[in-house]
């Protein structure tokens, strides 16, 4: 991650929904090691102690407070510890997500709304509750999206729609927000390698499938996730807003089929 300069968001701040695992452990670190201050949350405590750790190992400043983003005033509750830690907000990465593979003939109400719950109006109880901080000085919404709901992705109804409704929202936000100097983009990731996601969303069979069918050749690797978000929260960035970035390797160009369940 040598492209930037160490210091590219010295003196802001960061939260990162969902920063304990996976992908978005992966922006939480990229974001500390540009130099900001980071806050990390998820429901579990346990995953995000060691991240903070690790954040806490660059140099920055970092918290870890757990929280549920289907609950506003536990939202609400996240927002005023980080602001109160940090003494600002600049940043929000919205990658709290929830999903499994089900056909929709088989997948209850429940389960499609617990999925649309987490990642949609997750999205926007932390994006609405971060807001006046962002407003300060002028800030960045990344909305951490899919590429599922670009295709007919077989066995991902309730996750595709989700994203669809992320995607819808990251364009509204960006027209609603830019006049008070709030940019809002999305990050579509592909199948990333070494997830959760990919280990129990693929087979050995789907995985194949995926590496063939990909122009690239191959899964994307965290850190390369980790970069195109930290170009987008930064200042690299300035005028980009109600963007989604799609980075998988031109795999979503050529088929849905490799992503679900046949």
């Amino acid at each position: 991650m040598m492209w930037f300069q160490p210091d590219l968001l010295k003196g802001r701040a960061a939260l990162v929904t969902g920063g304990g695992t996976g992908i978005c452990r992966g922006i939480a670190l990229a974001l500390a090691s540009a130099g900001c201050d980071v806050a990390v949350t998820s429901r579990r405590q346990e995953h995000l102690d060691p991240a903070a750790a690790e954040i806490a190992g660059a140099g920055v400043r970092a918290l870890a407070v757990a929280g549920d983003v289907r609950d506003p005033a536990a939202v609400e509750a996240v927002v005023a510890r980080t602001a109160e830690a940090f003494g600002r907000i600049d940043i929000l990465v919205n990658g709290a997500a929830g999903n499994f593979v089900c056909l929709a003939e088989s997948l209850s109400p429940n389960g499609f709304g617990t999925v649309v719950d987490i990642d949609l109006k997750g999205t926007f109880n932390v994006s609405r509750a971060v807001l006046p901080h962002l407003k300060v000085r002028g800030g960045v919404v990344l909305n951490i999206s899919a590429t599922l709901q670009l295709l007919g992705t077989v066995g991902q109804s309730h996750a595709a729609a989700a994203k669809a409704g992320v995607d819808s929202l990251t364009r509204t936000l960006a027209a609603e927000w830019g006049p008070s100097g709030v940019r809002v983009n999305g990050l579509a990731p592909g199948p990333v390698e070494g997830t959760e996601g990919v280990s129990r969303l693929t087979t050995p069979a789907t995985r194949q499938a995926i590496q063939q069918q990909c122009p690239l050749g191959r899964l994307a690797t965290i850190e390369e996730i980790a970069t195109a978000a930290l170009f987008l929260c930064s200042d690299a960035s300035a005028f980009i807003t109600g963007v989604t970035l799609v980075v998988d390797g031109g795999l979503w160009l050529r088929s849905a089929r490799a992503l679900g369940v046949e």
